[in-house]
């Protein structure tokens, strides 16, 4: 039996639709990032026009402008693109194959790892910069392994993994809590910064190795697109599609925390961006569809339009983990609040 014509059309239009929209949200996004790139370069105690600020890039010496754009300005906007881009596309990968949207890395205790990490490394071992950022690393990929291990019965389940990892969350908080009462107050003022997620202070040093794994881990998440998407139906479905279920997870697992890692060891636990990235772009893009890319732009627009605002919207700056976190905290109250009067879980 053959489907009408009319229908055939109808399904034809609405895919044109879908992929109009998504090529349109995409190019927005895109835009945003480079008008508030721009911005983020010209603006500041000194305003530098925006001929000044090519030159800079292009490798001319502009007086002034080469010392504050080219090594103040620039990497912490590179920083805060390449941080955005890691914790969005990491963040919305764990939320799609988990089917849930509290299964983001800042949630289930992925990013406690790394800031736990740190904090004993600088107050108990007096560790700064590379051992810092190493140790967050290390931390972070131990504590997604022990995540993995203890919700692994014969497969994952989502919410399994999720009840742990919030519970190894508050154990690892713990942890801070008590290495931070024992700091003396030089190193309390180090992991203080560190751990609220600032780009203050960013330096090439610091964006270079999160753009590397962003370069090797991001388009291992992006090619696996397809089998998430199919994983969204369930792991039986996904299966009986050919979709290698625990192996593509296994990718996604290590890929995303990578991610997480390097952007946690360059610019701290920038708290929520993982978090709000995925229903951002699910908002913009509509119920079908990967939002895999569309995620990673709105987690660079999220940082760095939250890093302006730090620095010039308020009598003080503000580092930029916190203007994440006044951003994300309610909507995670309101997806709490909903969840229960619909009488789902978590």
């Amino acid at each position: 039996m053959q489907a009408a014509p009319e229908s055939v059309e109808r399904v034809a239009a609405l895919r044109d639709q879908r992929a109009l929209r998504r090529g349109v949200v995409i190019s927005v996004l895109a835009s945003a990032i480079a008008i508030v790139f721009a911005v983020s370069l010209m603006v500041g105690q000194t305003f530098y026009p925006p001929a000044d600020v090519v030159r800079v890039i292009l490798g001319d010496d502009v007086a002034g402008a080469s010392f504050t754009v080219g090594w103040l300005r620039l990497p912490r906007a590179v920083l805060a693109i390449v941080v955005g881009l890691s914790f969005g596309l990491a963040g919305v990968a764990f939320q799609t194959m988990l089917r849930n949207p509290l299964a983001s890395p800042d949630i289930i205790g992925i990013s406690e790892g790394a800031s736990a990490a740190a904090a004993v490394g600088i107050i108990m071992f007096s560790l700064s910069g590379t051992g810092v950022s190493a140790l967050a690393i290390a931390a972070s990929l131990g504590v997604a392994l022990l995540i993995y291990g203890l919700a692994y019965r014969g497969g994952v389940a989502g919410t399994r993994l999720i009840l742990i990892g919030i519970g190894i969350a508050a154990m690892l908080r713990s942890v801070t809590a008590y290495t931070l009462s024992q700091a003396g107050q030089w190193d309390l003022q180090e992991a203080l910064r560190w751990l609220t997620g600032s780009l203050n202070g960013a330096s090439w040093e610091q964006a270079i190795p999160a753009f590397f794994a962003l370069v090797v881990l991001g388009p291992l998440l992006l090619g696996a697109s397809r089998n998430l998407s199919a994983m969204q139906l369930g792991d039986d479905t996904a299966a009986a599609l050919g979709v290698r279920v625990e192996r593509t997870r296994l990718l996604v697992v290590v890929s995303a925390v990578g991610l997480i890692a390097f952007g946690t060891a360059a610019a701290g636990p920038v708290a929520f961006v993982a978090f709000l990235a995925g229903p951002i772009a699910a908002r913009l893009i509509g119920p079908r569809g990967s939002l895999l890319l569309p995620a990673a732009l709105v987690g660079a627009l999220l940082v760095l339009v939250a890093d302006l605002l730090g620095q010039y919207a308020f009598g003080t700056r503000f580092p930029v983990g916190v203007v994440t976190g006044v951003l994300g905290a309610p909507y995670l109250i309101y997806l709490i609040v909903r969840t229960n009067r619909a009488g789902g879980s978590l």
